[in-house]
């Protein structure tokens, strides 16, 4: 898989053994090929979510390029907008609706999520998005 997109709710998962997706993750990421791609503001979510305890573990997948912030909102704004707008009733948050206009950019995408509104978000106006979740 080249274009291996990750959002916040997999890397908690992958990062904290207390949560219920730990198994899964896990056993997903030594398949997935390196690196794995994100936006900022999942990034911002996982390290919130994760706190003090799991931050230095997504700071060194960061710092050693296992992870990597492939895209720039300020280029995307408007379609990430749209997009917001257009699933507003889920509600989409900043990252997904980023992790979808990735999905729209990058050859091959596949996200790794915790996260069901996926399977409602649709790339390209109405083509499913190719995910891996552990339901």
């Amino acid at each position: 898989m080249a274009g291996v997109l990750v959002d916040a709710g997999f890397l908690i998962a992958l990062l904290s053994r207390r949560d219920r997706h730990h198994a899964w993750a896990k056993a997903q990421s030594p398949r997935l090929l390196l690196p794995w791609q994100t936006c900022e503001a999942a990034l911002s979510e996982a390290f919130h979510l994760l706190g003090s305890r799991g931050r230095p573990a997504l700071a060194a997948l960061l710092r050693r390029g296992a992870v990597v912030p492939a895209f720039h909102l300020a280029d995307e704004q408007g379609r990430v907008l749209d997009l917001m707008q257009k699933y507003a009733d889920v509600p989409m948050s900043l990252a997904d609706a980023c992790l979808v206009r990735m999905s729209e950019t990058v050859a091959d995408p596949v996200i790794f999520t915790t996260d069901t509104d996926f399977r409602v978000y649709r790339r390209h106006g109405r083509q499913v998005i190719p995910c891996r979740t552990p339901y």
